[in-house]
């Protein structure tokens, strides 16, 4: 393996794009330390350790998949989330506005107004989310003045009146700012580096957190024989384990998995010569959809809590319905949550599963080459056979990731692990690392055997 990875840098293309990669990683990892400006971190960090669990979870939650840090204020608070947001807008939109659905069939210049359309509305998301997150986290007082996380300074300029819509505006553009930037350094990475830009950018996020959870979980590890009904045990940390080596061996199982359809290509004389007549396989992967069905729901789910706690801030039978179901949608662990995140999750297989593969288009292109599955004529027999067994395949994926969704839950109320650690070490966080990690091997391994050498996973 060591020389596989010496190999790596030892071809100038590619060690010029892991290089590349690896800096804007850095620079990333970079502006995530850096806070907004008159911001007392100390106060914030205790301000979210006050936060009711259910909240904190939550918190903790949207921060996995937007690769942002929501319990500090920095330049970088929101991540990368807003980007996803307006890509899934567009997606859903190009599905039913027919403007948008024309632009995706024009090829290259049409996704490149897309990518446009994206950019724009990107910023349009960061001005709104940095604003309700500025409004929620740094700027909720219980005493009312508005500016207990502040520093010294900015909290005598307050006292005046002369800082407060200034400082907010400064601070909305800051992160707006920062968001756009990600995004920018996302798509540098799909053009000049290698792997999936923000799919690393968010992976770079998540792996950077665990080890703090892990420190955290073994702070409270008394590594005795207790029991799983007293503290975090030697058996709830076995168990733990097993869960990770479990999660990781099913990722990388269902990754690989494919279902291959047997094809035939029909023969053909040119001069003296037969051509065709070989026997191939069409493979089908059992996760089409990879982790975005997650990430799209994810991204969803965090929208109803923060609408339904600004309604249920006031007082009645109305505001106070409205708060119930804020805190029961914003409630990672109640049942309610986790049937519409399995049902969302289901919902954006078969959808992201049926815009990256059309079985129509692949049938009339089997048939213009001469190809055929035994057994289905050319044309709508293959269409529909085509069809049925990506339904069937896209339901075994979307079982699997709805049950790695649901795992941290299951960690966190049966054994008492913190819901943080559970998420990390046992769930989506790392179904989300591993993804992306192996699809980065892929890309590698691809460039390696363009050049004739043996890849990383031979």
């Amino acid at each position: 393996m060591l020389e596989k990875l010496r190999l790596i840098f030892t071809i100038p293309e590619l060690r010029n794009k892991v290089l590349f990669t690896l800096a804007l990683l850095a620079v990333y990892r970079i502006g995530w330390q850096i806070p907004l400006p008159m911001i007392d971190q100390e106060a914030v960090s205790e301000f979210a350790k006050n936060m009711s669990g259910d909240l904190t979870k939550f918190l903790a939650k949207v921060s996995v998949f937007s690769g942002s840090q929501l319990n500090q204020a920095t330049i970088f608070g929101l991540g990368i989330m807003p980007y996803i947001s307006a890509s899934i807008i567009l997606q859903l939109m190009g599905t039913v506005y027919k403007p948008l659905e024309e632009l995706k069939k024009e090829g290259e210049a049409g996704r490149k107004k897309i990518n446009e359309y994206t950019r724009y509305l990107t910023v349009v998301l960061c001005l709104i989310q940095s604003a309700g997150y500025l409004w929620f986290v740094i700027m909720a007082d219980p005493t009312g003045t508005g500016a207990q996380n502040m520093t010294n300074e900015a909290f005598e300029v307050a006292s005046t009146g002369k800082l407060t819509l200034g400082w907010q505006m400064t601070a909305i553009l800051i992160m707006t700012s920062g968001s756009v930037f990600l995004m920018w350094l996302g798509e540098q990475i799909d053009e000049y580096g290698i792997g999936n830009g923000i799919s690393l950018l968010i992976m770079a996020g998540i792996v950077a957190m665990m080890p703090s959870a892990l420190m955290s979980l073994l702070r409270n590890a008394t590594f005795e024989l207790n029991g799983f009904n007293s503290g975090i045990g030697l058996e709830k940390i076995i168990m733990l384990v097993m869960m990770f080596v479990g999660v990781v061996v099913g990722v990388v199982f269902v990754t690989l998995g494919q279902r291959r359809i047997p094809t035939q290509s029909a023969k053909h004389v040119r001069g003296r010569r037969v051509y065709g007549g070989t026997r191939q396989y069409m493979p089908l992967r059992v996760n089409q959809a990879g982790v975005m069905p997650i990430i799209f729901a994810q991204s969803l789910l965090m929208i109803p809590p923060f609408i339904f706690g600004y309604l249920g801030g006031g007082e009645g039978y109305f505001s106070g319905m409205m708060g119930g179901l804020g805190n029961l949608l914003g409630d990672p662990t109640s049942m309610v949550y986790n049937l519409i995140y399995i049902a969302m999750i289901y919902f954006f297989c078969y959808f992201w599963t049926a815009i990256t593969f059309n079985p129509k288009e692949i049938s009339d292109n089997m048939k213009d080459n001469g190809t055929f599955i035994p057994g289905y004529r050319p044309g709508r027999r293959t269409e529909d056979y085509l069809e049925k067994v990506i339904e069937r395949i896209t339901y075994v994926g979307a079982g699997f990731l709805a049950l790695i969704a649901v795992v941290p839950t299951i960690i966190s109320e049966l054994l008492g692990v913190d819901y943080m650690v559970a998420s990390f070490y046992g769930g989506t966080g790392l179904l989300i690392a591993v993804s992306v990690a192996f699809d980065l091997v892929q890309k590698i391994d691809s460039h390696l055997v363009m050049r004739n050498h043996a890849g990383l996973l031979e």
